[in-house]
């Protein structure tokens, strides 16, 4: 690594303050490129990732196939903690909400974007069989940024500091002129899959942070191409591991890894990352039992309401549309009634009756407008445990009701979701 002396001097500074409008000189930080192979580390980095590694894959190993229905809320959960990261504070329900709506304030339309990068990362990435380009990572990072322009960025940028100016600011990535390059190493070194896959996406996600090859969206883009490492080394097969909402619960910790890493401290960096790792499985392993717990409670709930109410059967025959619902809220839980009637093949006047019946039953919420209109319907408890899993890890996996996180959602209204975890 070395670094590049560069001089600001901006010609446009309208509005800009009088220090940032100030000439000078800075430095940009320009990383040597990875070699494919897995670079030696010490004996604690390794143990830190193979213990990683074997959590991941027990993780994913329990939660099975099945989990499948988890991911989306998963996806959710980890877009969500990579925004907060970056300074956007949105609730899951909300995010729910806006996402099928497809409205909402821009917070919310930004987090979806995460949702979808995230999703495409995975779906179309992960494929080993695939070779990684640049192209791939500009794809990527425009789902997140749709609003810019396609492609790395062709001018300086920075991160952090006080002001608009590289003078005064945290970190100053490569210039431009070295971006294509170390971008195109980064392809390669994602397309391998050689080695311990939790040390190679601690690098990857390190490297693309330190490149910060785009004008936005570097963060958001950097945490989705975790996935794609860990998904086509196989490390996991059946699920998402939101390692962001570790991250978010230590943004401080999350920064002073990424200066390690560029102060050539990767082991530190890699310990660091394994245990965030490590702890988000066991939080995914703990929120699958959960929803499993909670879908045989509103089954009971659902049973037991219809008997009160004179229904038979009491339980609803396997291909009611009321019973296809319930059996998917984790996957969806936010509702209409068209969206229902596209899902499922049925009138809207049938899917009507089934949310409905799933209202009055008291497991779905009506969401109103701001002018008393029913818009959707929600399953607040399913959506409180996402909220509940990101409060657990902003303080290292604990029971939130003894140890409240300092940036996290609210924790929810709704007191049947269990422990403040």
């Amino acid at each position: 690594m070395y670094y590049v002396d560069l001089l600001w001097n901006p010609q446009d500074a309208a509005g800009l303050s009088r220090k940032d409008r100030a000439a000078g000189s800075y430095r940009a930080y320009v990383p040597d490129e990875l070699d494919i192979a897995l670079p030696r580390i010490s004996d604690e980095a390794a143990g830190a990732a193979t213990d990683a590694l074997a959590v991941l894959a027990r993780a994913d190993e329990r939660i099975g196939a099945k989990g499948g229905y988890l991911n989306h809320l998963l996806i959710r959960s980890e877009s969500i903690s990579s925004s907060w990261i970056e300074g956007n504070r949105v609730t899951p329900k909300k995010l729910a909400i806006a996402e099928v709506l497809q409205q909402g304030k821009s917070v919310a339309l930004d987090v979806i974007a995460n949702v979808r990068a995230t999703e495409e990362a995975i779906a179309e990435l992960a494929d080993r069989q695939q070779s990684i380009t640049i192209s791939d990572i500009e794809r990527l990072q425009h789902v997140i940024e749709p609003s810019l322009p396609a492609g790395v960025r062709q001018e300086q940028n920075w991160v952090g500091g006080s002001g608009w100016s590289p003078l005064r600011a945290e970190f100053v990535p490569p210039p431009e002129t070295e971006v294509h390059r170390l971008l195109e190493n980064l392809a390669e070194f994602i397309t391998a899959t050689e080695g311990n896959p939790v040390v190679r996406a601690a690098l990857a996600h390190a490297q693309f942070e330190t490149i910060h090859p785009f004008i936005d969206g570097n963060g958001r883009t950097g945490r989705a191409l975790i996935h794609t490492v860990l998904k086509r080394s196989d490390a996991l097969r059946n699920i998402l591991v939101p390692i962001s909402t570790v991250f978010a619960g230590d943004k401080d910790s999350y920064i002073d890894g990424l200066t390690d890493y560029r102060a050539d401290r990767s082991d530190d960096w890699i310990i660091g990352f394994s245990r965030a790792a490590e702890q988000a499985a066991s939080n995914a392993v703990e929120l699958a039992q959960d929803i499993a717990h909670l879908d045989d409670e509103l089954l009971a709930q659902l049973i037991a309401f219809r008997i009160d109410s004179g229904l038979s059967p009491a339980k609803p025959r396997r291909d009611a549309v009321v019973l296809r619902l319930l059996s998917s809220l984790a996957a969806e839980p936010v509702l209409t009634v068209d969206r229902v009637a596209a899902t499922y093949g049925v009138s809207t006047v049938a899917a009507q009756g089934a949310l409905n019946q799933l209202g009055d039953a008291g497991i779905l919420s009506r969401t109103k407008d701001h002018k008393g209109r029913l818009v959707c319907w929600t399953s607040d408890r399913h959506l409180g445990l996402v909220a509940l899993t990101e409060r657990s890890n902003r303080i290292g996996g604990g029971d939130t009701a003894d140890g409240k996180p300092k940036q996290a959602p609210p924790a929810p209204d709704n007191p049947a979701v269990g422990r403040l975890r």
